[in-house]
């Protein structure tokens, strides 16, 4: 392997959005740096099982539904 090409790898403390903290390694930052997290799994519809809504204002789905929409299987 080459020498010098390879990131830092040191300690970091990342804090959760409900303000719970760990220490993890990461290539991330420098040494001690404290990562805070916007988005974690306690929070995240997509980890918590949480009602997606879709937004949609004559975008993509309006548009695949217009263009498909007659198309029953």
């Amino acid at each position: 392997m080459k020498a010098g090409i390879h990131p830092d790898y040191h300690k970091i403390k990342v804090v959760m959005t409900d303000g719970t903290e760990y220490e993890t390694f990461s290539t991330w930052g420098t040494e001690g740096a404290t990562m805070n997290l916007e988005i974690d799994p306690k929070s995240h519809p997509a980890w918590t099982g949480g009602n997606q809504q879709l937004m949609d204002r004559g975008g993509r789905v309006s548009k695949f539904n217009k263009r498909f929409g007659g198309l029953g299987l």
